[in-house]
């Protein structure tokens, strides 16, 4: 059974054939539009590994199928850059070594932008920590992770009350 999506993924307005309904979305971006910064890690829905956005909301690749994003738009790591300039996340997590192995990066990532632009953030570590806790980091980098998701959620801030004013 071959079905077609459409799809908007990191602003790209994309048409693509499904020959498997149960193909996930992670193995979509994968295997099939070479979008290999998401990473599968436990492929269960448990590490965060594979955090994509969809619609602006915070979802585990893995769990996901890919004809559920018909008409949705999706963002990768690879759609936050613009050339050489860095989403404000990103450079939070250099400036703050929110990373070791970086496996889990991608994944942190944006579920740290999911969380600031849910406005869930806040300025509290402990809140941080709690609603990042899906994304699981085995080298332990939880310290530069929550310093980086404060920084940038205020960098964020200021941008939109510049962008309003």
């Amino acid at each position: 059974m071959s079905l077609s999506i459409s799809t908007i993924i990191n602003g790209e307005p994309r048409s693509i054939a499904i020959d498997d309904p149960r193909v996930s979305l992670l193995d979509l971006l994968r295997e099939r539009l070479d979008l290999t910064g998401t990473k599968k890690g436990c492929d269960r829905g448990q590490c965060g590994a594979c955090t994509v956005l969809v619609d602006g909301r915070r979802v585990n690749a893995c769990l996901t199928l890919a004809v559920s994003v018909d008409g949705a738009e999706v963002t990768t790591i690879e759609g936050l850059a613009r050339g050489d300039l860095l989403h404000p996340v990103q450079a939070a997590f250099i400036e703050h070594d929110g990373f070791q192995c970086g496996y889990c990066t991608p994944g942190q990532i944006m579920s740290a932008i999911g969380l600031i632009q849910e406005n869930h953030a806040g300025s509290d570590p402990e809140r941080i920590r709690e609603l990042m806790s899906g994304n699981i980091c085995r080298c332990g980098a939880y310290q530069g992770i929550t310093e980086a998701v404060l920084e940038a959620r205020e960098a964020m801030s200021e941008k939109n009350r510049s962008d309003a004013a």
